[in-house]
């Protein structure tokens, strides 16, 4: 049974898969050392280190130029990462790990809207209906969490901050999806840190915190976890249209809810779990569509 579902399905939903759970153990991560009382900027600076040194070597190994042929485009998606990041790193830490993952998964939304202007992609109905399908479910599970009257109360900073963050990261892939034509994945994933590790220096300052060996381990898992999601992210681009590839990316909430009950002790409410449930079906629509 596995084997002919497996069959059925492109590598690029097998990437964004891939993708997706590197990301989800990147944000468990996350917020487990920003607990431990380092700042976000720094674990911005940590994981680009992390990446820089696997992305080098990567492209070492691949015997290609590492500045790659398009290199103002490569600057341009490392500036957006870098700033899409660093908000959704505010998020994480500041909200429980399911609802700072919804947020962010606004994305597809926003990347299917931008590939429709500026990568010129028709979005296909499976796609639409994806869309609107996991909007229902994300609106079902932040909906109680917005009330004004009762409720559970969150910070609108970090719920701006989550939705800031989702946008950003979809000028992100935009942009890694028109850098796919010219550049190899490693080269454009390289870009990244070289960006991102300047400047959260710059902006960290004087708040660096020497990390406890506990923490720096974490440290380098969020590197590790961010490679992977990177490298799979990167790599369904290059197999798919931006709009179709992100859209299965939502499955990252359900591997979110799930490490945040496991570990985090963060019991999802009912609405979370209809709210998941309905990303799931959008997500498989998405992928059985025309079969």
């Amino acid at each position: 049974m596995f084997t002919a579902i497996k069959n059925s399905m492109p590598m690029s939903v097998w990437y964004m898969l891939i993708s997706a759970l590197g990301f989800s153990l990147m944000a468990a991560c996350v917020k487990e050392v920003s607990g431990l009382g380092i700042p976000v900027l720094e674990i911005v600076a940590v994981r680009s280190i992390v990446s820089g040194i696997i992305s080098y070597a990567d492209i070492k190994r691949k015997k290609i130029p590492m500045w790659g042929h398009n290199k103002m485009l490569l600057i341009a998606r490392g500036i957006v990462g870098s700033f899409a990041l660093m908000l959704v790193y505010y998020a994480v830490t500041t909200l429980p790990l399911a609802e700072a993952t919804v947020l962010q998964y606004l994305h597809p939304v926003f990347t299917a809207i931008l590939a429709l202007f500026f990568l010129k992609e028709v979005i296909q109905r499976s796609t639409v209906a994806c869309i609107v399908i996991s909007l229902i479910g994300l609106f079902i599970i932040i909906q109680p969490n917005l009330q004004v009257d009762g409720g559970v109360h969150y910070p609108w900073l970090s719920i701006v901050a989550g939705v800031l963050g989702a946008f950003g990261s979809a000028v992100a892939y935009v942009i890694v999806k028109k850098l796919t034509k010219t550049d190899d994945s490693s080269v454009i994933i390289f870009y990244f840190p070289l960006v991102a590790f300047p400047v959260s220096i710059i902006m960290l300052g004087s708040d660096f915190v020497v990390p406890s060996l506990l923490a720096m381990g974490l440290l380098i898992l969020v590197g590790i976890f961010t490679q992977v999601g990177q490298v799979g992210l990167t790599k369904a681009l290059h197999c798919a249209d931006a709009n179709k590839a992100t859209a299965y990316s939502y499955v990252q909430v359900l591997f979110s809810v799930f490490i945040g009950w496991a570990y985090f002790s963060e019991v999802p409410m009912i609405t979370t779990i209809m709210g998941g449930g309905l990303i799931m079906v959008g997500a498989l629509i998405n992928v059985f569509w025309k079969r």
